[in-house]
């Protein structure tokens, strides 16, 4: 509680800094906030119900490192640019100027040891490697800002350490250790992917679902960085931005639902809910246009009527499209529904030709055993 409430501290005091060094704005401070708050709460609620499980621990890491790097850049700013020098910790705050990327270094430790931090003996010298890498790019972050403190201003007006693209001095040995710590970064995902997949290969019941809620999340994650790394969100509407921010908030939420074990057997129909709504969505985009081209082009009919006619004839596709992905769909990701409605159709088709009462509630008993699966069924026949 006191990491998270320190982290919220810290956050809560940035506002006033990035409005004296004028570069508040509500999306700076929103993906802030996006980003920092879910993984601060999950790994809040994650330290209290299992306080020696590490992944607690670890997510309020990454929202406690991210706001840290954050408020200390700004502060290291209003100190050195606006004439603020004489303001105490100048110095402190660029020694601790270690960049928004420290708490996602901590994100391949948090996929490498979900859900429990237990790791077999032959991961666990990634682990190690892991701490080894962390260890680096932390000294090499504060001999880069102990570096520019012998400088008249260490930080640049926008924020960031002075000579960190070009170290040179006593940090000349950073411009080695830092394309090899990247490369132990990239590495760390991968393994930690590929760690997690096994996990799923060689695993059933409860594990897998956890898995499946990672698998998820993460999806999610990378789907919003990926878009936002391409460029095209400068452009993109506010509707999409929304989905973007819904991304990086599914990664800490899933991981908490993974480890707590909440309802995880839900996963399935949100899998197979949000898959078959995403193709549904796009065929009538596709059928949309497509047919606003064909009559406004080929038929030569007018924009409003094509327009209408169009809108009429997607909104008739609607239910049977979703029908049929949603059956398509749910064969592969959620088998268990599209087994138990197997097992009652069948069970139906049988019962138009049963006479028999005993036959009847045995054939009863069986289908539903296979369709639910409870722990304990009777049938009580009245006659």
């Amino acid at each position: 509680m006191l990491l998270g409430a320190l982290t919220v501290l810290l956050m809560t005091a940035d506002i006033p800094l990035e409005a004296s060094i004028h570069t508040l704005s509500f999306g700076n401070n929103g993906l802030e906030f996006v980003f920092i708050l879910p993984f601060t709460v999950v790994g809040v609620v994650v330290a209290r119900r299992e306080p020696r499980n590490p992944m607690g621990w670890l997510l309020e890491g990454v929202g406690l490192l991210t706001g840290l790097g954050t408020v200390t850049s700004d502060y290291a700013v209003f100190v050195y640019h606006f004439g603020h020098r004489g303001s105490p910790l100048g110095p402190v705050a660029v020694l601790l100027d270690t960049g928004f990327a420290t708490g996602l270094l901590l994100l391949p430790l948090v996929i490498l040891l979900f859900p429990d931090g237990r790791l077999g003996g032959r991961w666990k010298w990634l682990l190690r490697l892991a701490l080894v890498a962390l260890a680096v790019y932390l000294a090499t972050r504060v001999s880069l800002s102990a570096a520019a403190l012998g400088r008249n201003t260490p930080v640049w007006p926008g924020g960031g350490i002075v000579g960190a693209r070009n170290p040179s001095g006593s940090a000349a040995w950073v411009a080695v250790a830092q394309p090899i710590t990247l490369g132990v970064f990239v590495l760390m995902c991968l393994a930690s992917v590929v760690r997690q997949v096994l996990s799923y290969r060689g695993s059933s019941g409860v594990r897998r679902q956890q898995v499946k809620w990672l698998a998820s999340g993460g999806a999610g994650c990378v789907g919003g960085l990926l878009f936002l790394a391409s460029g095209a969100a400068n452009s993109a509407p506010g509707a999409v931005w929304i989905v973007i921010l819904l991304g990086w908030v599914a990664l800490p939420l899933s991981i908490g639902v993974g480890i707590l074990k909440y309802r995880l057997y839900e996963i399935d129909r949100l899998i197979s809910r949000t898959l078959s709504y995403a193709i549904l969505t796009a065929l009538l985009v596709g059928t949309f246009i497509g047919l606003i081209a064909l009559s406004t082009n080929t038929l030569a009919l007018s924009g409003r009527v094509g327009v209408a006619a169009s809108t009429l004839a997607a909104a008739a596709l609607f239910n049977p499209l979703r029908k049929r992905i949603q059956r398509l769909v749910d064969r592969r990701f959620n088998r268990a529904r599209y087994d138990a409605e197997a097992t009652v159709a069948a069970f139906t088709a049988r019962l138009r030709d049963a006479v028999e009462i005993d036959a009847i509630r045995g054939d009863l008993l069986e289908a539903v055993n296979r369709a639910v699966e409870p722990t304990h069924v009777s049938v009580w026949i009245k006659a």
